[in-house]
Parts: structure tokens; sequence; C-alpha cells
């Protein structure tokens, strides 16, 4: 058989076909076939089913399955890039890195609270720029390493910020190593 995508002839014309069905008399030897006395009464015609609107939430709506919705009847209204605050998504998981880190992060999971996107950015950026300043306190005894890891602050801000604005198109999401999967989880968590 040829498996190929683009064929000259349409499998159904080549493959063998099932044998037609008998058309005899005798029953089939099923033990729970109903005996052939009886009739042959519909079973879901009969009224000892009950409607649908039996198992609706609220007697008030026409009853369209258990719950009274249908699959993606819940998330048709949502906007995927509504934001709580009055500015565009792309600017606020810019913000997340640009205000102050982490400080900037904290102020948007307080404040925003329908964006899935910027609250990843601002959970990500609050625990990266923690960690940071953990960093610089703990390597504060040397001039020259606080300005070695406050230049790379500045780098990583900048790429981030980028990062942010660039994926807001399409709700990419660029995950640092450690924290990016953090951020992620405690967002998949809300």
């Amino acid at each position: 058989m040829d498996f190929a995508p683009y064929q000259d002839t349409a499998p159904e014309n080549t493959r063998a076909l099932s044998p037609p069905p008998r058309r005899s008399s005798s029953r089939s030897p099923n033990p729970k076939s109903p005996p052939p006395g009886r009739g042959t009464a519909d079973p879901f015609l009969s009224s000892a089913l009950p409607a649908p609107s039996h198992f609706s939430d609220d007697p008030g709506r026409d009853g369209r399955g258990f719950g009274n919705a249908d699959l993606e009847g819940g998330r048709m209204g949502v906007d995927l890039f509504e934001t709580s605050l009055p500015l565009r998504l792309d600017y606020e998981a810019m913000l997340a890195y640009l205000l102050l880190p982490p400080a900037g992060g904290v102020l948007l999971l307080l404040t925003e609270h329908k964006s899935d996107y910027v609250r990843f950015h601002a959970w990500q950026s609050s625990l990266v720029f923690t960690a940071i300043f953990i960093l610089h306190l703990i390597f504060s005894w040397s001039k020259w390493l606080s300005w070695i890891l406050f230049v790379l602050d500045l780098g990583l801000i900048a790429f981030l910020t980028l990062h942010a604005y660039q994926d807001a198109n399409n709700l990419d999401r660029l995950e640092l190593p450690f924290f990016g999967g953090l951020a992620s989880s405690f967002v998949d968590a809300e």
C-alpha cells in the first residue's frame, strides 16, 4: 500500500471493502438480544428520562446541558490583551522591569488583576531583582563587585524590558532559568 501524501488514485478505490450485511431471517445467537415476540420500541422515546433543563443550575435559562453553559461560553468575553490599569499591555509589562525593580513588580502584582502576561513579568521581576538585591547586600564590601553587579543589573533590565515589549504581540514569555518557571507556576496557580 502506498502511504505517500499525494497519490494518483484515492485509497478508497484500491482498498478491500467489507462484505455486505446478510439479509437472512435467522436471528443472531446473541444471548442478550430481546425475544422476537416483544415490540421494538425505541428506549429513547420513553418519558422516563428527565428533560435537559432538569440538570441546569438556573431554572430561568434554557438548559443547554449540565451546568448550563457551553464549553467556550465562559471565555468568549475575555480579552487576552485587556489590563486592569488604563495602559497598554506591553507598556505594563515593561513597567514591571523599569519601575525601580523589584518594587515595580510588587506594585503591578497589587494593581493588575486581569492580565496573566503582566502578572508573569511582575512576578519574574520581583523574584529576580530581589535575589539580585540580596547579592548587592552580600557584595557591598567591594566597590568593584558592586559596580559590576550594577552594570549587569542595567543590562538585564534593558534585555527583559525589550523582550516584554516585543513579546506582548503574541503573549510569549521569556522565562529566566530558575525564576521564570517559578513565576509561571505562581501565575498558573492564581
